[in-house]
């Protein structure tokens, strides 16, 4: 085994956590945090929410790496387990230190918020460990997008308001989300048969459900602003509807089947970036 430089290592550590899907997470609680806060904000316990969801989604992903080293050794030789950037024990040690370090940093907020991240966790550890490379993906993250903004709220010590309309919308675009993140692999997962829900449905299904998910829960959203917040929260909710609705089309006009495959991990951040405009647009809706 060649002896490793620090260089190597913080890059290693660097892809391990997979830092985009990162950003975006923090992205999404954070701003879930500030609507839950706001207008009385308290800085520390905003930090204390958002810090504490990174260490547990930072255990997902190592640990997602850690169980996932055989096949990627085999399909994905560039990640940093099997480039040897990082070992295996390395990987798993660290993976439940961030536990810990979520745990602790959960102590000084309510307790509902620990039970919810001890949810989202539980759900978290089922995909890497065995549901991932099944179609009963698609229902972990349909399961697990709407702890996101529940936990956000709870721990900013204030009810989510409209919480039953969520459940259907977030579960939607949960569903969109894994489709969409399990497209860039879905031949190699398809070659070793591992059954996501996007090899079980196919490239050209699931380029097609996707956006429909997503389009479904607009419509969703609408009548619920229809029925209980429009004409007085028009100015919130239209916008971000209309940014989902061009960011739709855009996926329709410049991605699919037939387009290269380089260009299905630019279609996963489309998606990701249509959901958060729409669960900030509603929440901001809906909260008086």
């Amino acid at each position: 085994m060649k002896q490793r430089r620090f260089s190597m290592i913080t890059l290693g550590l660097l892809l391990l956590i997979h830092p985009i899907p990162m950003l975006f997470h923090t992205v999404a609680v954070g701003l879930f945090a500030l609507l839950a806060g706001w207008p009385a904000l308290a800085w520390s316990t905003l930090g204390l929410v958002v810090a504490a969801h990174m260490a547990m989604q930072l255990s997902i992903a190592v640990l997602n790496d850690y169980c996932d080293r055989h096949l990627d050794a085999v399909a994905k030789p560039g990640k940093p387990i099997p480039r040897g950037l990082i070992h295996p024990g390395e990987a798993l040690v660290l993976g439940l230190l961030l536990i810990i370090v979520m745990l602790l940093l959960l102590l000084p907020l309510p307790p509902l918020a620990l039970l919810v991240s001890l949810l989202y966790l539980a759900l978290g550890m089922a995909y890497n460990l065995r549901l991932k490379a099944t179609p009963w993906s698609g229902v972990v993250f349909a399961l697990a997008m709407p702890l996101i903004p529940l936990y956000a709220f709870v721990a900013m010590g204030r009810e989510l308001p409209m919480f039953f309309w969520l459940l259907p919308v977030a579960a939607l675009l949960g569903v969109a989300l894994n489709l969409s993140n399990s497209l860039p692999d879905l031949e190699e997962d398809a070659r070793q048969n591992a059954r996501t829900l996007a090899v079980a449905l196919g490239v050209r299904r699931s380029f097609l459900i996707c956006p429909l998910l997503i389009l479904l829960s607009m419509v969703l959203i609408a009548v619920q602003g229809a029925l209980y917040q429009l004409p007085d929260r028009a100015w919130i909710l239209l916008p971000a509807l209309a940014v989902a609705g061009v960011a739709v089309i855009a996926m329709f006009a410049f991605f699919g089947p037939r387009k290269p495959r380089q260009t299905r991990k630019l279609y996963f951040y489309l998606v990701v970036m249509i959901c958060l405009v729409l669960a900030a647009g509603w929440l901001s809706g809906v909260i008086t």
